[in-house]
């Protein structure tokens, strides 16, 4: 049975970094088979160096995205493994204006009222 038919698009592997590239990092798995983590794949944020996440000898879990049958290697996430903070955010509900529908028509309203405060301030 050909070794890359183990592995299937989502599953979670855990492999050891063999080699970081400016485009990526390199993982190697016990059965010989390895895989590429591209540098859009390291993080959710910008990634300058991907050596600031992760280094050679590192153990990493991945999860394969992609099986690249040809060239007999996986194209791996890091970053789906990892929680997005920014995505906290996303999931807070609008609740919409609150009901007294503060806006500029109330500001127009009061408008007159702070000109006149403002002028027996003044003198």
């Amino acid at each position: 049975m050909n070794k890359l038919g183990q592995y299937k698009v989502g599953m979670t592997i855990y492999g050891q970094v063999s080699g970081i590239k400016p485009y990526g990092a390199f993982v190697n798995f016990d059965d010989g088979i390895s895989g590429l983590i591209h540098i859009s794949e390291i993080s959710n944020g910008f990634v300058r160096n991907v050596e600031n996440f992760i280094k050679v000898g590192d153990y990493v879990f991945c999860r394969i995205i992609d099986i690249d049958e040809e060239n007999k290697q996986l194209r791996l996430s890091y970053k789906s493994l990892k929680r997005n903070h920014r995505q906290r955010y996303n999931r807070i509900p609008f609740l919409g204006l609150p009901s007294n529908k503060l806006g500029f028509s109330s500001l127009a309203q009061m408008m007159q009222q702070w000109q006149e405060e403002a002028e027996s301030v003044k003198g």
